[in-house]
């Protein structure tokens, strides 16, 4: 029997200060950057969740040795030498840790396996495929285009590559932090249209902070053979984590603040503010804290969620709360996520009450009466921590296989039963609910 965790409902507008844990996104990044470094580098603020043991299992297994168990931990970087194959490596569910140790094996020599859980067997990896082979490295695939995949590195490759952008960014990112160890350095144009674009924004600066350059003309990327050099380098908090906590005083009124996070931190996600902002909340931006604050009526919003895609399925529960029609658009690609996170949502919307309706890239949500209901998850982390929202303000949401929010956020259930706990008296400011 699938486990499900019940949500209890907030009887009062919030009245919170949360501290989320290391971004995903940049501790994966800092992780491969300290890898290929000449030396030791020390990261702070690293998180720990099933995405970054994916990583640091996968270099390890490579030869770089990670120490410390808790936040702070010491790289040992190879200088971009890499153990000879064969080697085994295994991804766990992690997209990004796949699809940049993938890009890192051009690097090696000799055979090396990659593979990952069921789930991200169905995800696509035709790009990095493809743009290894492009470098003059075999890849076999028995399955074309998704793992498990063997690549057979020799050290030698070539310096150009085109790469289709409309898949993921990660795929750029991943070749990106591999090419100043590549012994020419690498040169990498988009064939199309770029997705996620601040997430490749956050690879370079990353990877300035370790001491490496890219060129950009436009949606072309220029690196050079300059290596890596050591760096003490503290990871910012998440900021796609700390969007759930906006998204709650958004869904149930009162007012949250994520410490540690600004306007100008390295991830596009604090960005989903500004659309909490437009739907009618208050934005306060500190110099080390933002905070959302709702008193008043909830209204709709068209929106064009292509930069910050991953905060979709959170939209789309604020969405099913406010007063008047949302259309959500430029999202088509995040079919192919962990989830279908177009379908998905929408079939989970409609399960609790919400006229959703499904479009070719996005949905559109339409004021209706949210109601309780269990709520499928998919193997999604981000299904789950999204949907639990809203069981701030109607009883009866229960969310199925909880433990999936381990991949990037192991103590959130936790951190939202405390938030609650926080909450000032008074009225729900919310209509149209039960």
């Amino acid at each position: 029997m699938t486990s499900t965790i019940a949500i209890a409902p907030a009887n009062a507008p919030l009245d919170a200060t949360v501290v989320v844990p290391g971004s995903r996104s940049v501790s994966n990044r800092a992780l491969m950057c300290a890898a290929l470094a000449e030396g030791s580098s020390r990261l702070r603020g690293l998180l720990r969740a099933d995405d970054t043991a994916a990583m640091i299992d996968c270099l390890a297994a490579l030869g770089v040795a990670v120490s410390g168990d808790g936040t702070e931990v010491e790289v040992d970087g190879t200088g971009g030498r890499l153990r000879s194959g064969p080697v085994d490596l295994f991804a766990r569910l992690s997209g990004t840790t796949s699809r940049f140790v993938m890009a890192l094996l051009a690097l090696g020599h000799g055979a090396y396996r990659l593979d990952g859980e069921e789930p991200l067997r169905r995800r696509p990896m035709a790009d990095g495929i493809g743009a290894l082979r492009a470098l003059g490295v075999e890849v076999e695939a028995g399955d074309p285009g998704h793992l498990p995949i063997v690549v057979h590195a020799s050290g030698e490759l070539a310096r150009e590559v085109s790469l289709p952008g409309g898949v993921s960014s990660q795929f750029l990112s991943g070749l990106l932090l591999m090419a100043p160890a590549s012994p020419a350095g690498l040169g990498v144009g988009i064939v199309d249209s770029l997705k996620s674009r601040p997430y490749v924004d956050m690879t370079i600066a990353v990877m300035d902070a370790f001491g490496a350059t890219v060129g950009r003309d436009g949606d072309r990327f220029d690196v050079a053979p300059s290596g890596y050099r050591p760096s003490d380098y503290r990871i910012e908090p998440d900021a796609s984590t700390a969007c759930y906590f906006w998204a709650a005083a958004a869904i149930r009124g009162g007012r949250v603040r994520v410490e540690g996070l600004h306007d100008d931190a390295l991830q596009g996600d604090v960005g989903f503010v500004d659309v909490l902002e437009q739907m009618g909340c208050t934005v306060e931006r500190g110099a080390d804290h933002i905070e959302v604050r709702r008193g008043g009526p909830l209204r709709g919003i068209d929106v064009d969620l292509s930069d910050i895609s991953d905060q979709t399925p959170t939209l789309a529960v604020v969405a099913a709360v406010a007063e008047s029609p949302s259309t959500v658009t430029g999202v088509g690609f995040i079919r192919a996520k962990e989830s279908d996170r177009v379908g998905g949502t929408v079939a989970e919307l409609r399960r609790l009450g919400v006229d959703a309706v499904e479009l070719d890239d996005g949905f559109e949500v339409r004021p209706s009466r949210l109601h309780g209901g269990t709520v499928r998850t998919y193997d999604d982390h981000r299904m789950a921590m999204s949907f639990a929202l809203a069981g701030l303000v109607v009883e009866g949401v229960e969310i199925e296989d909880p433990s999936c929010v381990d991949k990037t956020f192991p103590g959130y259930w936790k951190a939202l039963a405390s938030m609650r706990t926080r909450s000032l008296p008074g009225p729900s400011p919310r209509r149209g609910g039960a």
